[in-house]
């Protein structure tokens, strides 16, 4: 889609000079288009954790009959899936009542389903459709290290300071998490942020000695743990349910109609064992949600699973999409800082001071790190998936870009200028016949950087449901699978290494073509 977006732009600007008015209808003509085909669809978000990737995918999988739905998964902490649900990103996510009282709400107080409506409301949200479970945040550690310990409680942590908590940042941040566990139980232990995907590994390696949970991990039993009890009742009920807009149910009557009748359909063993089925058995979060509307017993089957393997994930139904999404999005971002740049940088060349101050603003970007940029881009153009995706990006790009540029225009000799001047063409016309062609290999070389950057640089645009390799990535990272996150790196890195030999071949028949002259 923004290929053809940046196609329109380019050759929109190329007609009668380029005018700026056309530029924006065509702007105006594609945003329409987005939001219409946008208005037509359910999407439904995810968490980056293994239960969210799941429900989402059931909730979908119901709603799937009766209307186009798309799945965006993976989006991150509850603070940016429920950006994307105030901005209209999103329809609907699966979410916890607890959740939504003590970090949406701020309110511990509000626990009732009904006290919940009345106060999403106002935001144009509701809550509805309790799935059956609660899964609630806990702490646990070795069984073995807490029955030499002695610990069994929460409160028994307080004696041993010399434990490692290995904590997730999401958990050490919330208003029902560390801060909050720590004054309540008096725990003296200064954890350290862990992603979740990778805390079992960290604590079974004895890297860490206790990690937060969600009480359905699957987990838990196979790597022998023991789940503190919370003797002061610290943490809040996390039942599941769905956090939807209210136009939902308007928009999509047939469909949520029938994901309504998704409440109470779920218990904890079977979530449990459905957590089991991914994180342990390696099954596609599609086919589980597939399995459990079709009747299947999630806890009760004994036919042994079925694991992918390396090739199926790599080379699996997905790549083709993947694959068209990455490349889209460096295509378009590339394309974008070239319109952007090269004009920009042929008007700053020959001042030192605008070229200084340009070139350090673009510096300056370069060092902002990708999430943290995703995250401004996000609250900036309140919106999550592949706008804000572009945006950074094509701001990423810039930099080798316009640098080039400049660099190239200042190696342009002296005396060819002079005698552009002395045969009476114009500025525009050196520029056009003799400053543009010697510089073009030093800009290409510019855009050759920017295009290895973006290829790189994409795969994190994928936390913010801009899919691409990345999705893979994010995906592998939560269930701590290590042949999901080489399915979505090799991929990338042969796109960069494709890249390279197209600008390769380039930079051969250029050189052959000064070589001929």
């Amino acid at each position: 889609m923004h290929a053809n977006f940046i196609a329109s732009i380019s050759s929109t600007s190329r007609r009668r000079g380029g005018s700026t008015c056309q530029v924006l209808l065509a702007c105006c003509f594609t945003l329409t288009a987005i939001v219409a085909q946008a208005q037509d669809t359910l999407r439904i978000g995810s968490k980056r954790f293994t239960e969210s990737y799941i429900l989402a995918q059931l909730i979908a999988q119901t709603a799937a009959p009766h209307t186009p739905v798309e799945v965006l998964p993976g989006l991150g902490n509850t603070a940016i899936v429920y950006a994307a649900l105030r901005a209209g990103s999103i329809d609907a996510y699966p979410e916890y009542a607890g959740t939504i009282a003590q970090e949406i709400l701020k309110d511990a107080t509000v626990t009732s389903m009904e006290a919940m409506r009345e106060r999403l409301k106002p935001l144009g949200l509701g809550v509805d459709v309790a799935l059956g479970f609660n899964d609630g945040y806990a702490l646990a550690m070795p069984a073995d290290k807490a029955e030499k310990l002695h610990i069994r409680t929460l409160a028994d942590l307080s004696v041993h300071p010399e434990l490692r908590f290995g904590l997730s940042n999401e958990f050490i941040g919330r208003a029902d998490g560390w801060n909050g566990l720590a004054k309540r139980y008096a725990l003296p232990q200064k954890p350290v942020g862990l992603d979740h995907g990778l805390a079992y590994d960290a604590v079974t390696a004895a890297q860490v000695d206790v990690i937060d949970i969600y009480t359905t991990d699957a987990k838990i039993n196979h790597f022998g743990l023991r789940v503190l009890a919370d003797t002061a009742a610290y943490f809040p009920r996390y039942d599941a349910v769905i956090l939807y807009r209210l136009d939902v149910s308007q928009r999509f009557p047939a469909a949520w109609a029938a994901i309504k009748k998704l409440a109470a359909s779920i218990d904890e063993s079977t979530m449990i064992a459905m957590n089991a089925k991914a994180e342990l058995h390696n099954q596609n979060f599609a086919e589980i949600a597939k399995a459990h509307l079709a009747g299947a017993s999630a806890g009760a089957s004994t036919r042994p699973e079925t694991k992918s393997g390396f090739w199926q994930k790599l080379f699996g139904p997905d790549f083709l999409r993947l694959s068209w999404q990455h490349l889209n999005l460096v295509l378009s971002a590339v394309a974008l800082a070239v319109i952007i740049g090269v004009p920009l940088a042929i008007v700053v060349a020959s001042h030192a001071g605008a070229r200084a101050v340009v070139l350090g603003i673009c510096g300056v970007l370069q060092t902002v790190p990708s999430l943290a940029m995703l995250a401004v881009l996000i609250s900036w153009v309140d919106s999550i998936g592949s706008v804000p995706a572009l945006i950074a990006l094509t701001l990423y790009a810039l930099l080798p870009i316009m640098q080039n540029t400049c660099t190239g225009l200042a190696q342009v000799p002296t005396g060819l200028t002079l005698a552009g001047m002395a045969l009476g063409l114009s500025k525009s016309q050196r520029l056009r016949f003799i400053e543009l062609p010697l510089s073009f290999p030093t800009i290409m070389a510019g855009i050759r950087t920017a295009t290895s950057i973006a290829v790189g640089t994409a795969t994190i645009a994928a936390f913010i449901g801009a899919g691409g390799y990345g999705e893979r990535i994010v995906t592998g990272l939560a269930l701590n699978d290590k042949e999901l996150l080489l399915a979505g790196a090799l991929p990338a890195a042969a796109l960069a290494l494709m890249f390279e030999g197209l600008f390769e071949l380039l930079a051969a028949r250029q050189r052959g073509h000064y070589g001929d002259v």
